[in-house]
């Protein structure tokens, strides 16, 4: 959360305050890291929304994250309206979170230890609609190891380069000094 807070100023910062910019969130981690740490971690993530003017996506699957991408309404429980991508394209898509060289992981290890029950494979990445994003989009993976496999399978299937670590990503940094960008000793790839 810290990292995605950090980018969102950087983004303010760039762009000003009327830049759109949609922040979605795996809620069901949350939900249950609350839960551990008596925390409201909930109110946390809506307070760094109305700072910084962002709107709010929650999703709750990998299939629902795709469905969102695409503009589409879901069947899952979700809190955003559905987009026409042919006039509303996405001109930059960043993941913070853990990830292995084939997915993004939304849940690891915080129901399974070790483990992912919810999870965006490089193998449904072919489900995204060619042409929801803008021309020249950025995107980027701030997961560990995604240039070694994630980013080839992105570019295939969405026809938009993904900028993704080659090593381990380093995130914490994200706790010093109001909190920074993750890290990584590897170079970072397309």
């Amino acid at each position: 959360m810290r990292a995605s807070r950090v980018r969102i100023q950087q983004l303010r910062d760039q762009y000003g305050s009327s830049f759109p910019i949609t922040w979605v969130v795996y809620r069901r981690g949350y939900e249950r890291r609350q839960q551990r740490q008596e925390k409201n971690i909930i109110s946390d993530i809506r307070s760094i929304q109305r700072k910084y003017n962002v709107e709010l996506v929650w999703f709750y699957s990998g299939q629902q994250l795709i469905d969102y991408l695409n503009g589409v309404s879901t069947s899952e429980p979700i809190i955003a309206r559905p987009r026409n991508r042919n006039l509303v394209k996405i001109n930059g898509f960043e993941y913070f979170g853990h990830a292995n060289r084939a997915c993004f992981m939304f849940d690891y290890s915080n129901e399974i230890d070790g483990a992912s029950k919810v999870y965006l494979h490089e193998d449904q990445l072919s489900k995204i609609q060619k042409g929801v994003f803008a021309r020249g989009a950025f995107i980027k993976s701030w997961g560990c190891y995604t240039g070694r496999s994630m980013s080839r399978k992105w570019r295939i299937a969405t026809r938009c380069e993904m900028i993704g670590a080659t090593g381990q990503t380093d995130y914490s940094s994200g706790y010093i000094g109001g909190g920074a960008l993750p890290l990584t000793k590897e170079p970072w790839t397309r």
